[in-house]
């Protein structure tokens, strides 16, 4: 059913009469307490709260906000709010929406990393039921990916030969380049008729920014991208490199979610700065909370190095995904509209299912799948999110109780 486009009222717009900056903090906290589900569902709660509730936006506003987030790398729900909090009242509404959307999630699992880094032993059979709730978790999102993301040969084959490169030769660099090599592919290959060039169907993103604020986020992005890296080779300390580890995975991976899963691992497992058995369970304690998938790297830094390392991981792997909607948001129009874009994202998209398959072997189920109790329990998961619908939160502590009575 097609829902006519809901036009935003004068006080929604900046500049247009009350206050734009009033309620985007309490507004996003809110947000950030009940919205579990995932990137997907986000994307949900936010349509029905500032399009249909709070009409903030029209719709197809909001629509090419969504388009902007699935075009940049980085945490693509989060982005969108980003986005509306922008838009709403500027720079500082940018930053109140990321913080509210995000503290919930990113307090509770600093707090699991901090008990992991301090020793904190939790049950064996919790640990597994975590582990193989992680199985279930991104099983489903594999498919439901791949479902709308690799329609016909072409890309179902982009999506599978990526998993091959990635588990073929497991190195940091690899996913980076698989997504440049299909970007490649999708600008010479993909020839879908609907792919034609002119503007977006959608009113304008608009916002009130000075002209220099987006070149200057642009470049912020590249000389942290190519800084950290370098200033962690001149001063190798631990938590340098880490905090350049969670820059590049938030610079470089597509999709958000789920999908930044195997460079974080190649970051905190790879170094020896946490276990892969806590990094399976964490990565299934970060789908039991609300919010944003990407809080996860707060557990991570945490659990190597302590709260401080644990706020930085967090303000690292967001800050390039906010320094690329400050930068393109005001192009966005434009760049929507290059049918070259689109064949290169459609390519881009489905190898992005590639990687994140690649990780639900190895090492969601690598780590979390050990016999044949586990192995049910993630079938029973993994249905009960695909067919029934159960919420990811019940399913994953579900599956920790569980593992706590019968595999402990």
């Amino acid at each position: 059913m097609l829902v006519p486009p809901v036009q935003p009222p004068a006080e929604a717009i900046p500049g247009g009469g009350a206050d734009p900056d009033a309620g985007v903090g309490r507004a996003f906290l809110g947000l950030g307490l009940t919205s579990f589900g995932g990137p997907v569902a986000h994307l949900g709660f936010f349509r029905t709260e500032f399009v249909e509730r709070r009409r903030w936006l029209g719709e197809s506003q909001y629509a090419d906000l969504v388009a902007l987030a699935q075009f940049l790398p980085g945490p693509a729900s989060s982005q969108v709010g980003m986005g509306i909090g922008l838009q709403r009242a500027g720079l500082g509404g940018s930053v109140r929406a990321w913080l509210g959307f995000t503290a919930p999630s990113a307090v509770l699992l600093i707090g699991a990393g901090l008990a992991v880094g301090g020793g904190v032993t939790v049950p064996a059979g919790v640990v597994a039921g975590l582990k193989v709730a992680a199985v279930a978790v991104v099983a489903q999102a594999v498919v439901q990916m791949a479902r709308s993301l690799c329609v016909g040969w072409l890309l179902a084959g982009v999506a599978a030969a990526s998993a091959v490169a990635v588990l073929a030769v497991p190195t940091v660099w690899m996913p980076s380049l698989v997504l440049v090599i299909a970007a490649l592919l999708g600008l010479a290959l993909v020839r879908d008729p609907r792919m034609r060039a002119g503007p977006v169907d959608s009113a304008q993103v608009s916002t009130s920014m000075p002209r220099w604020v987006p070149t200057a986020a642009l470049t912020t992005f590249v000389v942290l991208l190519i800084g950290l890296p370098a200033l962690a080779r001149a001063w190798p300390d631990d938590w340098l490199v880490l905090l350049a580890g969670f820059y590049r995975a938030g610079a470089l991976v597509f999709g958000g979610g789920h999908v930044v899963l195997p460079m974080l691992e190649e970051v905190v497992v790879g170094s020896g700065a946490v276990t892969q058995a806590d990094f399976v369970a964490g990565y299934g304690l970060a789908n039991a909370v609300p919010g944003p998938l990407f809080t996860f790297a707060g557990y991570l830094g945490a659990a190597a190095g302590g709260p401080l390392l644990g706020v930085g991981a967090i303000i690292a792997i967001f800050l390039p995904g906010y320094l690329l909607v400050v930068g393109v948001l005001g192009h966005w129009h434009r760049l929507a509209g290059d049918v070259r874009v689109r064949r290169a994202l459609a390519a881009v998209n489905a190898a992005v299912v590639g990687l994140l398959g690649a990780a639900l072997y190895d090492p969601v189920w690598v780590s979390g799948i050990t016999g044949l109790a586990e192995f049910l329990l993630a079938a029973a998961a993994f249905i009960a999110l695909l067919t029934f619908r159960v919420a990811p939160h019940i399913v994953v502590l579900g599956c920790a109780v569980l593992g706590w009575v019968v595999l402990g």
